[in-house]
């Protein structure tokens, strides 16, 4: 029996490839084709269809890298045909990767229609069904020679991801262009097949199932005529038909499909190949949701309807009805599926603000879930983020990737810094890009941990990543697994039934804490360090500007940029995508990025100059006014206020040291800096502790070789620790500044073929060492990190996170612990012992680490190293080459209050402007806990003001919140800026001018303020 077994087996693998797959097409006739090549970049349809075309066949060569052919295929229909099911089959030399990373296309009728996409497993386009004999065919083919980065030898360094290197020579051959008779029996025997096929390879060797699947499936190939497939199909599917209609069992897992084509914003392609890919991914689902009336498919990421809608209309009508039909999902509500830990608070909350907006005002549809399959991890501060969206639920894929410890829930509550719990799910599919294999069915089944409590999860169903989606093989393979003996029951369904039927069923799900830490990919943290540092100065640009537009529009009645700040909003958002600002994009996406980041900054800068230049009065009286937009006050000067300028009203001093090096002093801290430049001596005056570990040396330059396993520009695997030599010699060692209002000691080095200069600035009436950081960088497959350890002994730090922080070990007592070995902050990473701590700030870098070492008998060194630059070869093999600028500042003495202070002050740093005016605050707020993030006018254009904070230092806060203008009201809002009642009717009130806020740790409150009006 099981030679049987055995032999039935290899005779359906070779009969379906041998003979009946070939049997999908019984004839076919050669159509005429016509190719134009696009000059440069990809130009209107309108150009494409007019352009003129030179003859062309199968065999010829096409297509340089990026490049655009526009073909032309025509033909007719053989009058023999009639009654027949004909297709065209248009090859353009696809082999057998997936869609998305090679050549394809999108057809468009000589009226500029769209009809569908070409790609590897999807080459046909339908004539007729029947067709009547003598059909004229005329189509027209945008089709796209995108390289293929990930080649036969994945990870190796390449040219081809930036057009200027990538060369000239055509990448691909014409395969076939021809008219076909398709035969659709024979097609639903190959689905017969491969459905049983696969199921009986996954059920257990010894059931009866099994075997009788395994006799049907003998039962069928021997009712083929293999010189005849065509004819006898409809007699092996006959075979087959007891055990396609045995129903499942009562039991069965219960699976969510969904039709599915994660489709990466950029990656392994530009920008502008997104936009291609996904009105092709798009027309080809529109068609799908024609012809399957079951069929579902959900797309998320607002900005690729958005440019749907505005590049190809026709496409956009198409699923603007299928929305409307409820068969095409918009999902997740947010601009595009970011990173989720490096974007800033005011930048998480935009995405979700945008992405829903859009939604709303194009579809009429509000999303209750995030959707974020791809993401590199997730940050704490998340669930209260999607909560004050409006949403509830969240799906992701990727902690499935963790290399170390497995997620123990598929199914589960996550609760974020501030108590606040979203349900959130896993699919045990293990994909996003699930195509209905059996395996995935039967792995989806054995892997759901939250068997005996819950029995439904979901599979997004499609080719993704380049796009592609789901195919009408998948779609009858799921009708196939509908109810079927020995598999789980499978269903299309959108997202919202899903969690809907999943939430209901599990009354308890159990509830993981903190940040959802992927194992993997850590080094996305670091990678192309001038797209982190683009997105973090934007941010605070945005946030400059916002506050001082609002400002001079409600004290001077200028006018806000409404339109202006909506747009560069959307762009700084796109780029925070899962694949740009971590880093592992092509060297073209981070090239346009620079660029992009460049022109966000001079526009910001024009808003905050023209509305500061509104507000200073006279230029004109030789006074200077200095503005702060941090949102603490600093220097005299309130947050989100400006004052003159004043002298410091202590000094600093800088003073050789006997042994060589200087020391720095301003009667609160005293540094030491030897010879070689490093800080040997961080000494807090007031309190009489030592920040230094004895016998270790600070702002230690460290340089590690870096090659992981695998994935370049998004891994650092633990082993680059073993090896790490200390930067210590010095080319010079010199005073930079002596000043009264500071001092500063100029350090050069030279390493490699690279060079490193530090500017460490100790300022009067600051505990606070500034460091400054140029480094020309020159080196490959190596890692930088800034190394400071601390006479401090903590079991715990704090890293800021979004509307907060989260505290991580320093310890690695578990796996867990120990997994997390490169980890992400914002501004802030902050250790304490009771009553004493230490800051570390950043005004651009992400990753850091942190660990303990044995010192002496007396105890522990605790050690944090930020990381400041690596270089990668893959996909970018000139990843950060050139001139990099960093600024931190090490902050002794600092509670954790101190750290969010200096944060934003390092990101925000004081602008000095020509004028005589006080401006006072529009809103100020009397706790230092509480911490503003946005000060703007409502997008509606209603010109109320908008004011969003939160409690930063992880307590209780009651504070005072005061409109600096005639408010006549006040509510709290989400996200959106639409009010939310609360229901213990603690909604604010304004009382004697202001608004009391009793705010929980970490709590995000927005508030709406209606302005008097004349």
């Amino acid at each position: 029996m099981h030679d049987d077994r055995k032999l039935i087996e290899a005779r359906l693998g070779r009969v379906l490839e041998e003979r009946i797959r070939p049997a999908l097409y019984s004839a076919s006739v050669p159509l005429d084709v016509a190719a134009w090549v696009a000059p440069g970049e990809p130009v209107p349809v309108s150009e494409g269809l007019a352009a003129e075309h030179t003859p062309v066949s199968a065999g010829d060569q096409w297509g340089a890298p990026w490049g655009t052919t526009w073909f032309r295929v025509s033909g007719r229909v053989p009058e023999e045909w009639a009654g027949k099911t004909v297709e065209a089959l248009l090859d353009l030399g696809f082999d057998e990767r997936m869609p998305g990373f090679q050549c394809e296309a999108l057809v468009y009728r000589p009226d500029g229609t769209p009809v569908k996409g070409l790609n590897p497993r999807n080459q046909w386009v339908r004539v007729g069904s029947p067709v009547a004999g003598g059909e004229e065919v005329l189509w027209h083919l945008e089709a796209a020679s995108n390289p293929v980065i990930l080649g036969d030898n994945p990870f190796r360094p390449t040219h081809l991801g930036e057009k200027e290197t990538a060369g000239t020579a055509p990448l691909y051959r014409i395969a076939r262009m021809d008219l076909a008779v398709f035969d659709e029996t024979v097609w639903a025997l190959v689905q017969d097949l491969e459905v049983l096929g696969e199921l009986m390879h996954e059920l257990p060797v010894e059931g009866a199932r099994r075997w009788d699947l395994l006799r049907a499936i003998g039962r069928a190939l021997d009712v083929i005529d293999l010189q005849d497939v065509g004819g006898t199909a409809a007699a092996a599917r006959k075979q087959l038909e007891g055990v396609l209609n045995t129903r499942a069992q009562p039991s069965a897992h219960r699976i969510s499909a969904v039709g599915h084509a994660h489709i990466d914003s950029a990656w392994l392609w530009p920008l502008r190949e997104t936009v291609r890919k996904v009105a092709r991914t798009a027309s080809n689902m529109t068609a799908l949701i024609e012809d399957e009336p079951d069929f579902v498919f959900a797309m998320s990421q607002a900005q690729q309807f958005a440019w749907i809608k505005e590049h190809r209309p026709e496409v956009y009508a198409k699923v603007k009805k299928a929305v409307a039909d409820g068969r095409f999902v918009p999902a997740g509500g947010m601009w595009v599926e970011s990173d989720t830990n490096m974007p800033g608070s005011e930048a998480m909350a935009r995405q979700f603000v945008h992405g829903k907006r859009f939604f709303i005002d194009e579809f009429g549809v509000e999303n209750d879930e995030a959707w974020l399959p791809d993401t590199f991890g997730f940050a704490a501060g998340l669930p209260q983020i999607i909560k004050a969206a409006g949403a509830k639920w969240l799906l992701t894929q990727k902690i499935s990737w963790s290399q170390i410890n497995k997620f123990p829930h598929h199914t589960f509550l996550w609760e974020g810094i501030d108590g606040t719990r979203i349900f959130t799910h896993f699919p045990p599919v293990d994909t996003y890009n699930c195509s209905m294999h059996g395996h995935e069915i039967a792995h989806a089944v054995s892997n759901f941990r939250d068997k005996g409590s819950a029995r439904h999860s979901m599979a997004p169903t499609g080719w993704g990543d380049g796009g592609g989606g789901t195919t009408r093989e998948m779609v009858a393979k799921a009708a196939r697994l509908r109810d079927l003996d020995g598999s789980a029951q499978v269903v299309w369904e959108r997202p919202a039934a899903f969690f809907a039927k999943a939430e209901a069923e599990y009354e308890n799900p159990p509830v993981w804490v903190g940040e959802l830490y992927l194992e993997l990919h850590r080094a996305t943290l670091t990678s192309q360090a001038r797209t982190k540092q683009g997105n973090r100065r934007s941010e605070h640009l945005l946030r400059e500007a916002e506050l001082w537009a609002a400002t001079a529009t409600v004290r001077n009645g200028c006018a806000y940029p409404y339109e202006q700040l909506d747009r560069i909003w959307k762009t700084v958002l796109l780029h925070q995508f899962h694949d740009i600002l971590p880093g592992s994009s092509i060297a073209w996406v981070h090239r346009e990025a620079e660029k992009t980041y460049a022109t966000v900054a001079e526009e910001l800068n024009g808003i905050i100059a023209g509305a500061q230049r509104a507000l200073a009065g006279d230029a004109a009286s030789g006074g200077e006014l200095v503005f702060n937009a941090a949102p603490h006050p600093r220097g005299g000067v309130l947050a989100g206020g400006a004052a003159p300028s004043a002298p410091a009203g202590s000094r600093a001093a800088v003073t050789p040291r006997p042994s060589g090096g200087y020391v720095l002093d301003n009667g609160l801290l005293r540094v030491e800096i030897d010879e070689r430049g490093l800080v040997l001596s961080a000494y807090d005056l007031a309190s009489g502790r030592e920040t230094v570990a004895p016998g270790q040396a600070a702002n230690l330059l460290q340089l590690h070789p870096d090659f992981p396993n695998m994935w370049d520009a998004w891994d650092v695997d633990a082993f680059y620790r073993n090896t790490v030599t200390d930067l210590v010699d010095a080319d010079e060692v010199t005073v930079a500044a002596d000043g009264r209002e500071a001092v500063a000691v100029r350090v050069v080095r030279s390493f490699g073929d690279s060079k490193a200069t530090q500017v460490l600035t100790l300022e009067a009436g600051e505990k606070r060492l500034d460091i400054d950081t140029e480094v020309d960088w020159h080196e490959t497959e190596k890692f930088l990190k800034a190394s400071f350890p601390v006479d401090l002994h903590a079991d715990r730090y704090a890293s800021e996170t979004q509307f907060g922080h989260l505290f991580r070990p320093t310890h690695t007592n578990t796996s867990w612990e120990a997994a997390k070995f490169e980890a992400c902050n914002h501004r802030f990473v902050h250790l304490e012992e009771p009553g004493w701590g230490v800051a570390l700030v950043s005004d651009s870098t992400y990753g850091h680490d942190v660990t303990r070492a044995i010192r002496d008998d007396r105890g522990t060194t605790t050690t944090v190293r930020l990381s400041l630059l690596r270089a990668p070869r893959f996909p970018d093999p000139e990843t950060d080459q050139g001139m990099h600028r960093f600024r931190h500042a090490l902050v002794p003495g600092a509670g954790i209050g101190d750290a969010v202070r200096e944060g934003y002050r390092v990101n925000l740093p004081e602008r000095r402007v020509p004028g005589d005016a006080d401006v006072a605050p529009l809103v100020t707020v009397d706790h230092d806990a509480v911490v503003v993030t946005a000060v703007k006018l409502a997008d509606d254009g209603s010109g109320d003001v908008v004011v969003r904070a939160y409690e930063s230092q992880g307590g209780r806060a009651v504070a005072r919140v005061t409109p600096g203008f005639e408010a006549t009201g006040v509510v709290a809002t989400d996200l959106l800026e639409r009010a939310v009642m609360d229901a213990s009717d603690q909604s604010p009130r304004l009382e004697d001018g202001a608004v009391t806020l009793s705010l929980r740790p970490f709590e995000l409150v927005t508030l709406r303020f209606s302005l008097a009006r004349a």
